[in-house]
C-alpha cells in the first residue's frame, strides 16, 4: 500500500507537481495576508500559521516524487525572497514580529539543504522529519509557551518555558514515531529513536537566537535520527 501511495510520479508530470506545490503555497499567504489584515489575529499566530503550512511542503514533495533538484531551486528562490522581504514589506503579516529574526529565511534554506542530503540517498523520510519537527514542534511549542507558558525559564539569554520545551518534546516525537513506522514498520528501535531526537530537537529549539531554530532543528533533528538509526 505504501509503495503505490508514493508512485504518483508516474502519473502526473514535473509541470502539475510543481503547480500543485504552487497552489497550496499560493493560498497560504493569501489565508495568512488575509489574517494579518483584516483580522485582528495576532502577528506572531499569522507567522506560526504560515510556519506549520509551508512545512507541508516537504510533504508534498515526498508524496509527489519531486525531483530533488527542483525542491533545492524553490528553497533557494524563497530564501531569497525571504531576505528581500525584511528590507521591504513585501509580506508583513509573516516577518512583523517585533524583534530582530532571520528565521524565515533559515527555513527555506533548511528545506534545501535536507533535501540535497536525502534524496540522492532515496531516504526522504529524514528530510521529512525534520522539517516535520520543525514545522509542528517549534510552531505548537511557541503557541502553547505564550498562551499557557507559567514556567519560564532562560537557555543562553533565550526565555523559553517548560510548557513550550515540553509541547516541542512531544511533537518531536510522534513525528519521528510516525514517519519512521510508515516507512520501516513497528520495529522494536522506533520508540529508542524517536526519544533521542525528542531530545535534541527540544536543546536545539530551546536556543532560537536571529531565528537559528529554524535551520538547526530541522538539519540536527534528522542527522541525528539517520545517525541513530545507523548505529542501532
Amino acid at each position: 500500500m505504501l509503495t503505490s501511495l508514493f508512485q504518483l510520479e508516474s502519473i502526473l508530470p514535473l509541470g502539475l507537481q510543481v503547480a500543485a506545490v504552487g497552489l497550496w503555497l499560493g493560498l497560504l499567504l493569501i489565508f495568512a495576508e488575509g489574517l494579518h489584515r483584516f483580522t485582528q489575529t495576532d502577528s506572531e499566530v499569522v507567522r506560526k500559521v504560515v510556519h506549520m503550512g509551508t512545512g507541508n511542503v516537504i510533504l508534498l514533495a515526498w508524496w509527489l516524487h519531486i525531483p530533488g533538484w527542483v525542491a533545492i531551486a524553490a528553497s533557494i528562490i524563497a530564501g531569497a525572497i525571504a531576505l528581500i522581504s525584511y528590507k521591504f514589506p513585501i509580506l508583513p503579516g509573516i516577518n512583523s514580529v517585533g524583534r530582530q529574526s532571520l528565521g524565515t529565511f533559515f527555513y527555506a534554506i533548511s528545506i534545501g539543504i535536507l533535501v540535497a542530503w536525502f534524496w540522492p540517498l532515496e531516504l526522504p523520510q529524514y528530510a521529512v522529519i525534520g522539517i516535520l519537527i520543525m514545522t509542528y514542534g517549534d510552531g505548537l511549542a511557541a503557541l502553547v509557551g505564550q498562551r499557557f507558558g507559567q514556567h519560564p525559564y532562560q537557555f543562553w539569554g533565550e526565555k523559553k518555558s517548560w510548557e513550550g520545551s515540553a509541547t516541542m518534546a512531544v511533537v518531536s516525537f510522534i513525528v519521528t514515531v510516525s514517519i519512521l513506522a510508515l516507512v520501516e514498520g513497528n520495529l522494536w528501535n522506533i520508540g529508542l529513536i524517536a526519544l533521542g531526537v525528542a531530545g535534541v530537537a527540544t536543546v536545539l529549539e530551546a536556543f532560537s537566537k536571529l531565528g537559528i531554530d529554524n535551520l538547526t532543528v530541522p538539519i540536527g533533528s534528522a542527522a541525528f535520527c539517520f545517525f541513530l538509526h545507523q548505529i542501532l
